[in-house]
């Protein structure tokens, strides 16, 4: 659509809305936009008052992540939670290579940091395997990282969701989250697999611009997570 104001600014004292000239910016379910820091309002804010003539929603991820919590995630905090804690069952950095000797280092690499981490931060582990096929984690590393998500609020769970569906792992997902890595970090350790396959062929031009996509998604999610309380992920 057209940009119908001149000004965006943010209202209140906490939580903090937005306003477009005088109208109070709402979600799509027509609720109005009140987030918990003044940090994030003042980023949504930077995201209208930077807009043209027309406004483009794939401009404004702020927003769209504010959106999601508010309208999507509250309605059912618990189901969100539980499905992404659920990618623990096939844990990204808990499957290795069968060979060559070459991928199993850079895997290894990669990710041995992230299990012991993961030991350290909960107390739980994780079963290693090689090859693909299914190997259950235990019970209680299941059990311990489904708590974990389930005491995220939705504005926390709101980007998290891109973050473990990009990263494939809800483990890097948590470490995120702690500020243990951030963005670009995430993506590499992630795709450890496809940096090798890049290494032995090339890089494809078509997967050079579908990666570019996902690290931009990726970086627009970390920075709503560092915009919410410091204190939310003590």
């Amino acid at each position: 659509m057209k940009r119908f104001y001149t000004a965006a600014s943010v209202t209140g004292d906490g939580p903090f809305g937005v306003s477009l000239d005088s109208r109070p910016l709402r979600t799509p379910a027509r609720v109005a936009l009140a987030v918990p820091t003044r940090a994030l309002a003042d980023g949504i804010a930077a995201e209208w008052q930077a807009q043209g003539e027309k406004i483009d929603p794939r401009s404004l991820p702020l927003t769209g992540f504010a959106n999601a919590a508010i309208d999507r995630v509250a309605a059912d905090q618990p189901g969100f939670a539980t499905r992404l804690a659920a990618y623990a069952e096939s844990e990204l950095i808990a499957y290795r290579a069968d060979g060559p000797a070459s991928l199993l280092a850079a895997q290894a690499a990669a990710w041995d940091n992230w299990v012991e981490w993961l030991a350290r931060r909960y107390d739980v582990g994780l079963t290693i395997t090689t090859g693909i096929m299914h190997v259950a984690q235990p019970a209680a590393t299941l059990a311990r990282i489904q708590t974990a998500y389930a005491a995220f609020t939705p504005f926390q769970l709101a980007p998290l969701d891109p973050i473990v569906t990009i990263t494939g792992s809800a483990v890097l997902a948590l470490a995120v989250a702690h500020d243990e890595l951030d963005a670009d970090a995430a993506y590499d350790i992630s795709h450890v697999d496809a940096r090798w396959q890049e290494e032995q062929w090339g890089r494809d031009p078509l997967a050079e611009k579908a990666e570019a996509t996902r690290r931009a998604d990726l970086a627009d999610a970390v920075r709503f997570l560092r915009l919410l309380p410091e204190s939310a992920w003590q």
